[in-house]
């Protein structure tokens, strides 16, 4: 019977012309060019080289031998002269009888990186001014069978910043990077190179339909989506600050996430996406926060987060700056804010949109108006340009397009400096790192929700060794000061690796121990954070990834190599945990579970010292309720110093298997008097005992 019903309908849909839309990928077989002004036209003399589509004009050009690669030792300072190139895009390209039959047809693409002049077949058809939008034109009328000739005109970005800058009356913190609706870190960041692109990043399609035709539908009609808040509600402390997902609280473990790659096309190419997700899930990270200084990520972050089960704090892309307010900047904020909402409300996974990083921070702590000698009536119109934005246009849209997801106006909401800042709201912690503040300080600086704060360590041997030759290998070699952005960062590695460790002397001992002082501090921050549950509900350490091969706060390099940190937060983030806490001379121990279910825990204590063994061990039953926490005593009457430590195990009652496990060292690691390792090596076939 369904068969004949089907064949009813399809006549049916026949006799009434119904059918598909036909859609034309324009990725492939693209060429591309310089010219010399403003004004040349493609049809100047000049030598084509092939390009790839998505991608970069950098990336273009290193596939072509034309530059050498950006990320070895110096060559990002040689590379320089191309932001300031203006770059031409050629496609040539046939279509079928059945898209030209089409009443009409649309030329589609998903990300034009930045300033760009759409020419099909002679005619300018589409200009561009936003990294961050799709654009869109009807083509039809242009359109011919064979040999359509499709250029895309770049404008450097650098260059019209700086115009737009001229034309301001005020001095802009950051410069010209704020007039642009362009990722921001391409202008170069504490972690990251100014390599500042060019180029069609996303795909570009065309799409014929007749009226008659059906179109699809929004995708967030056919996604169950959760029930989220963000609950702030005043209690004894201040206000709470936490995420209810389909009515239960949920504490976030997890990072901030930056672009992968500064030429974004390649790592989706290379499927960074994937190793990187699913190298979170692994480590236990429940939260991933897309930082404002990059983009709006691929499809494939948010489809790999949704699967995986990873939430994402989702900021707008403002980042650490003041912005214009003039009609035209917020006429295409407003452009950039529908379109993306629009393209990622189908998402389960995104469960905040927050305005921006760290600017309503900045606006009262970073002494902006005395640094740039703002007027009071400069300081209004600034504010009011500040609020427009990110309390006006950006929840008025979100109220229009995804009303039911919480929006948080700024990440932090107060500055780490002011103790109200670990009363309410987020916080952003530097005191340790950018205030070198002792990594003890993590243990009274906690938040109610911690969404920033970290330690540096250098990448792995490898890594370096991939941008470095061995001369270079020295933290005060040039090719390693350029890997290392931060302008006092060596300074602060050395200051908390003293701190804490012995000080290393070979250059292959400070990476090394840089990773084990990252992995200490992280430890020493998250343990806080998590002990203070339920009244901190959420701890994101910077950062997860980088962009390119550097010195950063990152737990995996940008070659993909683990730092210890990764493997300290995987200990760290286990879903139940035993925290030990020193008070008054005395261990404490708090075991906190963010399971969903009851968990009937058996917990060792041992003390072990360094060259006998272990001298004292207790085991005990506890049961943990779902998403619980309580203190405990520590019964036994040794402790940590320098010649023993204590370690604590959480053991599944039924099965017996590890949950985790946690050491506390009672001094730091310099202090410790550790017996020399002896260490034998067994060869079989196939097998290193």
């Amino acid at each position: 019977m369904k068969k004949y019903l089907f064949s009813i309908h399809f006549l049916v849909c026949c006799a009434s012309g119904f059918t598909q839309p036909v859609t034309v990928s324009l990725d492939g077989n693209w060429q591309f060019r310089q010219y010399d002004s403003l004004h040349q036209l493609p049809s100047a003399k000049g030598t084509w080289h092939p390009a790839t589509v998505p991608g970069t004009v950098h990336t273009d050009l290193l596939s072509n031998q034309l530059i050498p690669d950006p990320f070895y030792r110096l060559n990002e300072q040689q590379v320089q002269w191309v932001e300031d190139g203006f770059w031409w895009y050629r496609k040539i390209f046939d279509v079928s009888p059945a898209l030209l039959q089409k009443d009409s047809i649309m030329l589609q693409f998903d990300g034009l990186d930045t300033y760009a002049t759409v020419i099909l077949n002679d005619s300018v058809v589409l200009t561009a001014d936003n990294m961050f939008r799709q654009w869109k034109a009807e083509v039809k009328k242009y359109m011919k069978p064979t040999g359509n000739v499709l250029f895309v005109k770049f404008i450097p970005a650098s260059l019209v910043a700086g115009l737009l800058k001229e034309d301001q009356h005020l001095t802009y913190p950051e410069n010209e990077r704020v007039f642009v609706r362009k990722a921001q870190y391409h202008f170069g960041w504490d972690w990251g190179p100014r390599l500042v692109t060019a180029g069609i990043w996303r795909p570009v399609r065309l799409t014929g339909w007749n009226a008659s035709e059906h179109q699809p539908g929004d995708r967030t009609k056919n996604i169950s989506l959760p029930s989220v808040q963000l609950v702030r509600e005043r209690d004894t402390i201040g206000e709470t600050f936490y995420f209810r997902i389909d009515g239960r609280p949920v504490f976030m473990k997890g990072a901030n996430w930056v672009p992968p790659d500064n030429f974004l096309p390649r790592a989706k190419k290379l499927q960074v996406y994937q190793r990187l997700l699913n190298d979170a899930k692994n480590a236990g990270v429940n939260m991933l926060r897309v930082w404002g200084g990059g983009v709006y990520e691929d499809d494939i972050f948010y489809d790999l987060c949704d699967s995986l089960g990873i939430w994402v704090w989702q900021d707008f892309m403002f980042a650490g700056a003041l912005y214009p307010a003039d009609s035209a900047f917020v006429e295409s904020v407003r452009e950039e804010v529908r379109y993306q909402v629009t393209r990622l409300r189908h998402h389960p996974c995104i469960v905040l949109w927050c305005g921006n990083n760290e600017i309503e921070e900045a606006w009262f702590n970073w002494g902006w108006q005395k640094q740039f000698g703002y007027t009071t009536a400069d300081s209004l119109r600034l504010w009011n340009d500040y609020h427009r934005i990110f309390h006006d246009v950006i929840p008025g849209m979100l109220a229009l397009l995804d009303p039911g997801r919480p929006y948080w106006p700024s990440s932090p909401s107060t500055g780490w400096g002011r103790d109200s800042a670990y009363r309410k709201g987020d916080v952003h912690y530097w005191g340790v790192w950018c205030g070198k503040a002792p990594v003890e300080k993590y243990n009274e600086k906690v938040g109610r929700f911690n969404s920033e704060y970290g330690m540096q360590g250098l990448p792995d041997m490898k890594t370096i060794r991939s941008f470095a030759r061995a001369k270079d290998l020295d933290t005060a070699s040039a090719v390693m000061k350029a890997h290392q952005k931060h302008p006092f960062g060596y300074e602060n590695i050395k200051l908390y690796i003293n701190n804490e460790f012995h000080a290393p002397v070979k250059f292959e001992h400070v990476v090394y121990v840089s990773q084990l002082m990252q992995a200490h501090a992280m430890k020493t921050a998250i343990e806080a954070h998590r002990r203070n549950k339920p009244v901190t509900m959420g701890t994101l350490f910077w950062q997860w990834n980088d962009c390119w091969p550097v010195v950063s706060w990152s737990a995996i390099d940008y070659a993909g190599r683990k730092k210890a940190l990764y493997y300290e937060v995987k200990r760290s983030f286990a879903d139940v945990i035993a925290l030990p806490v020193a008070e008054a001379g005395l261990l404490k121990v708090r075991l906190v579970s963010d399971a969903d279910t009851v968990t009937n825990v058996i917990m060792e204590t041992q003390v072990i010292h360094f060259r006998d063994g272990v001298l004292q061990e207790d085991t005990r039953s506890i049961t943990l309720p779902p998403g619980g926490a309580m203190n405990l005593p520590v019964n036994i009457a040794g402790r940590a110093d320098s010649t023993a430590c204590i370690r604590l195990r959480l053991l599944d009652r039924q099965t017996g298997s590890l949950l985790s496990e946690n050491v506390y060292f009672g001094v730091p690691a310099r202090l410790l008097q550790l017996p020399e390792s002896k260490i034998s090596v067994n060869v079989f076939e196939n097998v290193i005992e």
